[in-house]
């Protein structure tokens, strides 16, 4: 009893993944290493948020709207997975868990218009998995990461001054592990599977241009540890329950230069809460080719102030999926509203200082999986 739909609801989560807490986008999944035989997949997704906010009145900044701060994105990922024997499985998966686009536009008169940050990370994944029986498996194996990012503030009212600031996190790489186990009972399609994600840190060569003075340092990032629980099981005939929760330490998160540090005496980027994040769904099956989803995701809202370079908290979404099913290829779309929470922001001036709400985001997604 197998469902490619479920493959298409996942793909369409990366429009929840890029508003949740953090820079989480990919969620870090590791799915293929559960289809059947060995199998080979691709996935395509564009996620497109628009988030804006408002000065709070009285600030004297010279301005009150951000206009659309957050730039679309491109999230591609590779798996492949090798049955060795009839209990053992070898599987590669490409993914880029974590990532930011921020870029607030000039001429708004907003207190932090022309600023503008990137983060992109790449992680390949070589996963084991062994089957003690027919009903519990183990799984693990090593994940290399590597990092970058840029940051430039335009004439920001930053935490201590005003600051035109320009910095790099060059590029670093690092190994990090992935465990687990899962219980299935075939016969109802049903899986439980819980994975731990450990963290990795990378160091970053980091030039820096601070109010026009030149600092060179290195910058030591963590990205955070996680754990991933995911569920399905047949409840009818044709049709299945699936869903899931993902915990990240995002209150270990923090990224400070030192000569940002020194200027501000506060982090670039750095969160107060760890997230949960939730998914609960419905699939399925109207014939042996077509299959189709529905999805909803939740995140707690936070509360308390949200960085200027991600003025989100927590959200709401809606997710459809569909897949057509033919000797062994499998087609699968999928589609993901989130309705992003609302967030307060801070400067010298005032905290807060923006409100940022009623902001939504709109993913979509492709995956082309081939099982041989």
């Amino acid at each position: 009893m197998k469902y490619a739909l479920l493959g298409a609801s996942a793909l369409a989560m990366a429009a929840a993944s890029a508003q949740a807490g953090g820079v989480d986008r990919s969620g870090q999944s590791l799915d293929p290493i559960f289809e059947d035989g060995n199998y080979v997949e691709l996935s395509f997704g564009s996620v497109n948020p628009s988030v804006s906010g408002s000065e709070l009145p009285g600030l004297g900044q010279g301005g009150s709207g951000s206009d659309d701060m957050a730039t679309g994105y491109l999230q591609l990922g590779l798996a492949y997975k090798r049955q060795i024997t009839e209990d053992f499985s070898l599987s590669l998966i490409y993914d880029q868990p974590f990532g930011a686009d921020v870029d607030y536009p000039t001429g708004t008169g907003y207190y932090a218009a022309g600023s503008n940050a990137e983060l992109n990370s790449h992680a390949m994944s070589l996963i084991g998995r062994y089957m003690l029986n027919e009903n519990f498996s183990v799984h693990g194996g090593v994940r290399y990461q590597t990092l970058a990012g840029k940051v430039e503030i335009d004439n920001f009212v930053g935490p201590a001054q005003v600051l035109n600031y320009e910095g790099d996190l060059e590029k670093d790489g690092a190994f990090g592990y992935s465990v687990g186990a899962a219980y299935e009972i075939p016969d109802i399609a049903l899986r439980l599977a819980l994975t731990y994600n450990s963290e990795i840190t990378t160091d970053h060569e980091s030039p820096e241009n601070v109010n026009g003075a030149a600092v060179s340092s290195s910058t030591e990032i963590t990205t955070p540890q996680s754990v991933n629980l995911t569920f399905q099981s047949g409840v009818a005939k044709d049709t299945l329950v699936f869903g899931g929760v993902r915990w990240v330490d995002w209150s270990e998160f923090d990224i400070t230069p030192i000569g940002y540090q020194n200027a501000t005496g506060a982090s670039l980027v750095s969160y107060d809460d760890d997230t949960y994040s939730y998914t609960l769904g419905v699939g399925r099956r109207f014939s042996e080719a077509w299959a189709g989803s529905i999805s909803v995701g939740y995140e707690e809202q936070q509360g308390g102030i949200a960085s200027n370079l991600g003025p989100t908290d927590g959200y709401w979404s809606l997710g459809l999926g569909g897949a057509y099913t033919y000797e062994g290829v499998e087609i699968s779309a999928g589609m993901r509203y989130v309705w992003i929470g609302d967030a307060e922001t801070q400067n010298a001036v005032a905290n807060p200082a923006a409100e940022f709400e009623d902001n939504n985001a709109l993913g979509v997604g492709v995956k082309v999986g081939v099982t041989f």
